[in-house]
């Protein structure tokens, strides 16, 4: 350890910039064009989420010099309510630029090895300490000189190198286990759609969905109760319904707090809809046994549907769900607008014929997401370690 060094950011930067929103010089956003990365596009573990990227021309880019990005370039959220996410900037999202609210960190290659750096930045004491220094205004942020006065134990340049490949062999892993089950998801939806929507026919039987289902409204604990909080029972609110799997809860309750408040325990492979907020009408699938509060609706199957099939029969009827619901300053919808829902049920041998397919697909999507969350667990511990040195990676 002799040979590490205490230094600060801004020691081992060529400089660290910003963008700027694309109006002030009279650009616009289009459908298409240059990427545009806002701070929503990174997060916490590094990633760049592509799904997101605004568009602007080329010519816009070109007068945006400032903030055009390169290669290895590390992107820092420095405004809003969610500072220190980050993202690595790689050959296949370039051209792109960014606006003011992410700082572009250009990392000295003589000096430190940028994909080190990054992450350095994802470490929770950095994320911890720009959060803290952000003030406590309704728009927090953090200016370029604070992110430059970063503290950071360097290793040499060779131990930089073998602490960033074991850290990105996990995140490749990750990765590769999250296309597959895009792929897998991909299928499923495929083979739902042909056989229970392209090849529907008028003769089958229409009903009301909460005929055929059983809706469960959630709730949330009194917040007064600290008794209520912090027990061995898993509860989610609708911010983690994203059209995904669920396999971590945002909160534990204790058993006092579930026999005192609305919320219900839900089983896992329950299909569960976020009713109210940012995410409502999105749908995901439960991987545990959770509660959920009430701005979130439990699906569960009767005899006559399983699991698998009921989640993708509501992920197909979501627009027609959303139709029914109550504008006002929280658009919101409610659980007799999921049961009303009017849904066409297939005869039994034909659901009985896609139940092998579609179980053995949402088999491999659950034993992926296990693998996944034990890569992430397992990362998330190396971390520190590997900053601190007290995990050495030899040669």
């Amino acid at each position: 350890m002799s040979e590490w060094k205490d230094c600060r950011l801004k020691d081992l930067t060529i400089r660290i910039t910003k963008g700027t929103t694309p109006s002030t010089i009279g650009g616009a956003f289009l459908t298409k064009g240059i990427n545009f990365i806002k701070s929503e596009s990174v997060s916490y573990n590094g990633k760049i989420d592509k799904t997101t990227f605004a568009f602007i021309s080329e010519d816009t880019h070109n007068k945006l010099k400032r903030s055009q990005l390169e290669r290895n370039d590390i992107l820092y959220s420095m405004a809003g309510i969610y500072l220190g996410k980050s993202g690595f900037v790689t050959d296949d999202i370039l051209p792109a630029n960014t606006n003011q609210a992410l700082a572009i960190i250009k990392v000295d290659p003589v000096k430190a090895l940028p994909k080190f750096i990054h992450f350095v930045l994802q470490q929770k004491n950095v994320i911890e300490y720009v959060n803290t220094i952000s003030g406590q205004s309704a728009q927090p942020n953090i200016n370029m000189e604070e992110i430059g006065s970063i503290e950071l134990l360097l290793p040499p340049l060779p131990e930089q190198e073998r602490i960033a490949e074991v850290l990105s062999s996990l995140d490749d892993k990750i990765d590769l286990l999250h296309r597959n089950n895009k792929t897998l998801e991909q299928l499923a939806e495929t083979l739902f759609r042909q056989w229970f929507v392209e090849e529907a026919e008028d003769s089958w039987e229409e009903v009301k969905l909460g005929s055929v289902v059983q809706t469960i409204l959630g709730g949330t604990p009194s917040t007064e109760k600290k008794e209520y909080w912090n027990g061995t029972i898993a509860w989610i609110n609708s911010g983690e319904v994203n059209n995904d799997r669920i396999i971590k809860p945002t909160k534990y309750i204790s058993e006092l707090g579930l026999n005192n408040s609305n919320t219900k325990l839900l089983p896992r492979k329950t299909t569960v809809m976020a009713i109210t907020g940012a995410t409502m009408g999105q749908v995901s699938y439960l991987e545990i046994e959770t509660c959920a509060n009430q701005s979130v609706v439990g699906i569960i199957p009767n005899e006559l549907f399983y699991p698998e099939y009921l989640h993708l029969l509501v992920k197909n009827n979501v627009e027609f769900i959303i139709q029914n619901e109550t504008g006002g300053a929280q658009p919101h919808i409610n659980k007799n607008d999921i049961n009303n829902t009017i849904i066409k049920v297939p005869p039994k041998d034909l659901l009985n014929n896609a139940k092998n397919y579609l179980e053995i697909l949402y088999d491999k999507i659950s034993n992926n997401c296990w693998q996944i969350q034990q890569l992430e667990t397992l990362r998330d511990t190396l971390l520190p370690k590997l900053m601190s040195g007290e995990v050495r990676v030899q040669n």
